[in-house]
């Protein structure tokens, strides 16, 4: 709750009028001598509620009470309770199709009420309806705020009323007596016990592993083993959603046999209306094949090479608007047919375009430079795997030495020793070796052609990276043995040619690596866990639920949507990325790596070599070498979440003995690690002793679901769209002399790399799924857009305002080091200026479409 007695939050100009009419009328009946008893008054509220698609809002069919919570009802030990009000309705707005209902609603109670801490909503409509907000006059200079922002189904589903809490932060021991036994109540309601099939109505958490993501009743080839809970698969929770178990593996969860989008979400993580209409509709209008993964003829059929670069080019110019109504009618069930039919007409208008990627829009050759290739590395959308060599020749894990040689690189260090530029931090790595060996065999198949790859680069006087050599390597007879290849810069000739296709194996393993660690296991899956934990543990009530929910906001479901699409077996990332069915093995292999103490940016750069320690700093650490813009950027954007977060805790806990008093927060801790990241549960964490934990913890928890989600999924458009750049898999092997592949190579060198990349359906939908990934939608919320946290201290309103001066004063550095011709590493060849961790700071939430600006608050495509 924000409560001001200098300022109240206006309501809206129709509800204030209505509001001032009771004020009138009370005002005649004083002057008549019937005015409402003394011992009476009157609170006056108003409801935005948003109406399911197609359907009508709930109007006088839902009710509510209002919840004292500073007076106790003796026989209930609870907060006293008003009398039910139905809602009125005041007005109806639209927007892009849905209809935005406001409604009043009015409460006599007794004088000695008190405040309202909570309200109980009854729906007796026959539909569901989402709740956004709702908001209380208690008095001329005191307005009660609910941030409601979830869906309420009707009471003949849900048996009871729902119940919302304002927004005012309480510690637990801190609670109001009023509203204590509300508070145990409702997070006893949310953790279930563990037994049955889950009901789209039912706001219940519970964790479970991830034994959704075969379909063994389909066939013995779409089996995939359950990541989490063993040693051999560990992985994050997920939320449990309790559906049956397959007949032919009883261990996994049965599938749906046609696509449903309709997977269990507890309301209150489910899409906004509006959300999950542009969603679909993006979807659609980007490709209809995109949300029908099993549809095999997209990859089993016309999966042929396009026959230059220019006809690869007519993607993003051809006109493919004659398609633009066939839609199957799997697309159809998902979306009432009003909406759908304004979809297929923005897309028919829109005639089915693809956007021109930037990587080729200043030039379409750019990506072709060793200097582009290199830069993408550290300003591209996998800027956090690089990392500085410390040992040469490159050390592995699997016992097998790396065949690099000072003689590879010796030319390309601007006159140093490799000791000499390894000693001056000059020398990194980009390395897919280990993780990948393992899994090569199984990789291997037709007409998926793939190695395990270091890369050495060298940063020059200039202060760009250049790439120095490129070891391929494949299996051997045993797994003491490789086939080893080293390649080395060239600029003209064979050698070049050869050099071109070494830099797209490499380049393929890296779009494996981002798509199925960076972005989805580092950012969509390890948080998960923590949001149930959030709901299990940590009341509405509580300072740290507050603080954490708008970076909570939508990442379940649409984590949900990518068991369902991306994937599962058989889906879209199976089918275009070169790792194939064993994707989500590799992505169980390198969870093992993870540890949460590690995750923060200061910290994980120190772990990769990027910076070194330094104590003045307000980091804690000094980058090696400053045109890093991953690294400089996401400094200033850690240091000012951590700012805020530090600012925020002081507010509530003013010292250490309170964080470990604070039994909720202690529980939420103790369950993500021994629960949530079980398999996790005997490695390093943060103690939560005392509030340098807590400051870490939490600054951590905002920066992952934030600013490293940003900077891995908003340039993947950018980039990966143009297959050449970003390549998902490799066709052919590199052709070794004397052999038919290397006459065939000889013949037509351009002719053999574009048969190299994916085929024609592999990379239309690619392209398809990276424009509906890289997508802001309209009612995304942005980092230090708005206050994040509305309570009713106006110290936290402060303190929200100066985080958001910071990010205002960062985006304006970020602009002056993109504008800075020396700093080569913010645009490079292919001139993109780096704006993936730009918060771009406006007040309207326009920050729409593809576009790389802006850090949503939250992990929500």
């Amino acid at each position: 709750m924000y409560t001001t007695k200098k300022k109240p939050i206006p309501l809206t100009r129709r509800a204030l009028k209505y509001v001032n009419s009771i004020h009138g009328r009370m005002t005649n009946r004083l002057i008549m001598g019937a005015a409402i008893p003394s011992e009476h008054r009157m609170i006056n509220g108003e409801i935005v509620i948003v109406a399911d698609p197609g359907h009508s809002g709930p109007g006088k069919s839902a009710s509510i009470r209002l919840c004292s919570s500073t007076e106790v009802d003796p026989n209930t030990s609870k907060g006293k309770l008003s009398k039910k009000a139905n809602l009125r309705h005041v007005k109806t707005t639209k927007d892009k199709g849905l209809n935005i209902n406001m409604y009043s609603v009015k409460f006599k109670v007794e004088a000695e009420f008190g405040i309202p801490g909570a309200f109980l909503i009854t729906n007796e409509h026959k539909h569901k309806f989402f709740l956004q907000s709702a908001t209380f006059e208690v008095s001329s200079v005191e307005i009660i705020h609910f941030d409601c922002q979830s869906w309420v189904y009707p009471i003949r589903r849900t048996k009871t009323d729902r119940i919302f809490f304002s927004n005012t932060c309480y510690l637990p021991h801190q609670t109001p007596a009023a509203m204590v036994e509300l508070r145990r109540e409702e997070l006893h309601s949310l953790r279930g016990d563990g037994t049955g099939e889950r009901k789209e109505w039912e706001r219940i958490y519970e964790y479970d592993y991830y034994d959704d993501l075969g379909n063994a009743d389909k066939g013995h080839e779409y089996a995939r083993p359950v990541l989490g809970g063993t040693r051999a698969y560990p992985y994050p929770r997920r939320i449990r959603t309790g559906c049956t178990c397959s007949n032919n593996d009883p261990k996994t969860k049965s599938q749906p046999k046609m696509i449903d989008l309709n997977i269990f979400v507890p309301p209150d993580e489910q899409l906004h209306p509006k959300k999950s209409l542009e969603l679909l509709s993006n979807s659609i209008q980007s490709a209809v094949h995109f949300i029908i993964p099993e549809t095999k003829s997209l990859i089993k059929e016309d999966s042929g090479s396009f026959d230059s670069f220019n006809e690869m080019l007519e993607v993003f110019s051809g006109n493919q608007g004659q398609e633009a109504e066939k839609v199957p009618d799997e697309v159809r069930k998902m979306a009432p047919n009003k909406q759908l039919k304004q979809m297929l007409q923005a897309r028919k208008a829109n005639q089915a375009k693809f956007p021109l990627p930037q990587i080729i829009a200043e030039n379409k050759w750019a990506w072709k430079d060793d200097r582009e290739f290199a830069r993408q590395m550290i300003a591209g959308i996998n800027p956090a795997r690089i990392r500085r060599l410390q040992e040469f020749p490159p050390h592995s894990r699997i016992g097998v030495r790396s065949s690099i040689e000072a003689a590879h690189v010796a030319h390309n260090l601007d006159g140093l020793t490799i000791e000499q530029a390894m000693s001056q931090h000059k020398i990194f790595i980009l390395d897919h070796h280990d993780y990948l060996m393992p899994f090569l065999n199984r990789i291997i198949t037709e007409g998926i052609c793939a190695y395990a790859s270091r890369t050495l680069l060298f940063s020059s006087k200039d202060g760009s990276l250049k790439p120095v050599a490129i070891e391929l390597s494949l299996p051997g007879s045993s797994s003491d043995e490789e086939f080893q290849r080293v390649f080395v810069p060239a600029s003209h000739g064979i050698e070049a040619a050869l050099w071109q296709l070494a830099k797209t194996q490499v380049a393929a393993n890296d779009s494996a690596h981002h798509q199925l660690i960076s972005h989805w296991l580092h950012t969509h899956a390890v948080v998960e866990p923590f949001i149930i934990a959030s709901r299990r543990q940590l009341s509405a009530m509580h300072p740290v639920h507050q603080l954490l929910r708008p970076h909570f906001r939508d990442t379940m479901h649409i984590n949900a949507l990518f068991r369902r699409i991306l994937i599962n077996s058989g889906g879209v990332l199976e089918k275009t990325l070169f790792t194939g069915e064993v994707s989500m093995e590799l992505s169980s292999k390198l969870y093992k790596e993870w540890r949460f103490d590690e995750q923060g940016l200061p910290s994980d750069l120190l772990k990769r070599g990027m910076a070194i320690q330094d104590l003045e700093s307000p980091t804690g650490v000094k980058l090696i070498f400053h045109d890093y813009p991953y690294g400089e950027d996401g400094l200033d954007i850690w240091i000012a979440i951590k700012t805020w977060v530090s600012d925020f805790c002081f507010v509530f806990y003013k010292e250490d003995g309170h964080v470990q008093s604070d039994d909720e927060l202690q529980a939420w801790w103790y369950e993500i690690r021994n629960m949530g990241h079980g398999d996790k549960k005997n490695e390093e964490w943060y103690e939560m002793k005392n509030l340098s934990n807590l400051i870490e913890a939490l600054t951590t928890l905002i920066w992952t679901s934030s600013a490293l989600h940003a900077s891995v999924a908003f340039g993947q458009y950018a980039y990966a769209s143009y297959p050449p750049n970003r390549p998902t898999l490799c066709r052919k092997f590199i052709p070794e002399e004397g052999t038919f592949e290397f006459a065939e190579f000889l013949r037509d060198t351009d002719g053999y790399f574009i048969e190299m990349l994916p085929g024609r359906s592999e990379m239309t939908l690619w392209i398809a799924l990276m424009e509906v990934l890289s997508q802001h939608t309209s009612d995304e919320e942005y980092l230090g857009q708005r206050s994040m946290v509305q309570a009713d201290k106006e110290e936290v309103h402060q303190l929200f305002m100066k985080f958001k001066r910071n990010l205002k004063d960062i985006q304006e550095r970020i602009r002056e080091r993109n504008r800075n011709p020396e700093l080569r590493n913010r645009g490079g060849p292919a001139k993109i200026p780096y704006k993936l961790l730009l918060p771009d700071i406006k007040d309207d939430l326009s920050t729409t479409g593809i576009t790389g600006k802006g850090i949503p608050n939250s992990i929500s495509i």
